[in-house]
């Protein structure tokens, strides 16, 4: 009953079998939420396997139930990177081949993608890591080269197009067109209205002080917490700590996120300003680097530092790695700088609410998961009619999503 529009959609084209031949790579947190979603596409008529976009994000009991269900999983919460990859690539196996990709953050989309340029002669791409997850990609294409000689390039040739989930997987595809380096159309599920001014906002707006209660216990009023970022997700995050009795300032480099976060009643501030002063820092923007090494030292004792964005990169945790952690309890580190102040890091910089807790809730995952749908009909049905291009569902069907999920709540 918490994800109308993904039962309509049953409803709607369960008997037509919309989906049928298409063997769709899912690359998208493997949650409860993404069960539901899994079971409508395959009542749909869909071929699946799936892997989870974030090593943390995993519901086991959520995997092990489509698992058992008959729809392949690979996914564990905690696993490593290297097992990360090897389960995307293991994703990809379909004896006949995947021939639609169905991305969160462009995991999927990139292996595939980067391996087909090195089989076709670009080895530079590969030889030199720069972090601890390019090392994993990088030896998991070398693997599937060796194993499988032309994988990437009959793979890269199979697909019919991917629909993407989340701002940073759209932010590469962008990258990835104007360079000319999109070999298939691909659809920005994140910029629909029923996804971006809800799932970003509204669900970040309750699953982020839940992570961080589950994390740490902490009682939040009155406590000062700094978000960066003013986009969709730092908007809800900033609701979020406020509705929770905080005292919220927000950093925004976007002179208009910045007045409309004025506007809402937040003060906005650098970050220097106040990191000897804050109590929580939670990052939001989608950017890498957004709090650094020589932030992290100017926190008061024992600060929370948080990221509710796509990647681990917002906060330089790889700079971290030299100081004294302690683990306190799973995905929860405390860490000592040279200076015997402590900070508090969650989910090692990586999705707190789904890391720390277990995400967005029900409702407002339907509204997205609708979009994913439809989207993948698009491309199964339609895919000959788009060019290589990044293409939005039609405002038509932005609307129906809506519609969808006002009865649920009058």
């Amino acid at each position: 009953t918490e994800m109308p529009g993904l039962m309509a959609l049953r409803t709607e084209f369960g008997e037509e079998k919309p989906l049928k031949g298409s063997r769709i790579v899912g690359s998208l947190h493997m949650t409860i939420q993404t069960a539901v979603l899994i079971e409508t596409l395959v009542a749909l008529g869909a071929d699946v396997r799936w892997a989870s976009c974030n090593i943390f994000s995993t519901q086991d009991h959520a995997a092990a139930a489509i698992a058992a269900g008959g729809t392949p999983v690979f996914a564990i919460k905690g696993q490593t990177l290297v097992e990360h990859w090897d389960y995307l690539d293991r994703s990809f196996q379909f004896p006949e081949g995947a021939n639609l990709i169905l991305d969160d953050g462009g995991d999927a989309t990139l292996y595939v993608l980067l391996g087909a340029r090195v089989e076709a002669g670009e080895t530079d791409l590969i030889e030199v890591p720069t972090s601890e997850e390019e090392e994993a990609i990088f030896a998991q294409i070398k693997k599937r080269m060796a194993e499988t000689p032309g994988w990437f390039t009959k793979t890269k040739a199979a697909i019919k197009g991917v629909s993407e989930e989340t701002t940073t997987g759209v932010h590469r595809l962008y990258d990835l067109h104007k360079k000319g380096l999109l070999p298939f159309p691909a659809i920005n599920v994140n910029d629909s209205v029923t996804k971006s001014k809800f799932d970003n906002k509204y669900g970040c707006k309750e699953s982020l002080v839940d992570g961080i209660r589950r994390a740490t216990d902490t009682m939040m009023a009155g406590k000062v917490a700094v978000v960066c970022g003013y986009g969709d997700v730092g908007k809800g995050s900033a609701a979020s700590l406020r509705g929770a009795g905080a005292r919220v300032k927000v950093t925004e480099v976007d002179p208009i996120c910045a007045l409309q976060a004025a506007m809402d009643g937040f003060e906005v501030v650098l970050l220097e300003d106040v990191l000897s002063s804050a109590d929580i820092f939670i990052t939001t923007t989608g950017n890498k680097d957004v709090i650094r090494i020589e932030h992290i030292r100017e926190m008061k004792d024992m600060a929370i530092v948080g990221n509710i964005g796509h990647f681990d990169n917002e906060i330089q945790v790889a700079a971290l790695k030299n100081h004294k952690w302690t683990n306190i309890k799973d995905q929860v580190d405390m860490i000592e700088m040279p200076n015997g102040h402590r900070i508090i890091l969650l989910s090692e910089g990586r999705l707190l609410n789904l890391g720390n807790a277990t995400g967005h809730p029900s409702f407002v995952m339907s509204a997205s998961f609708t979009n994913q749908v439809l989207a993948q009909i698009e491309l199964w049905t339609k895919g000959d009619e788009y060019g290589n291009g990044v293409y939005i569902l039609p405002k038509h069907l932005d609307e129906k999503v809506a519609r969808l999920h006002l009865d649920r709540i009058g």
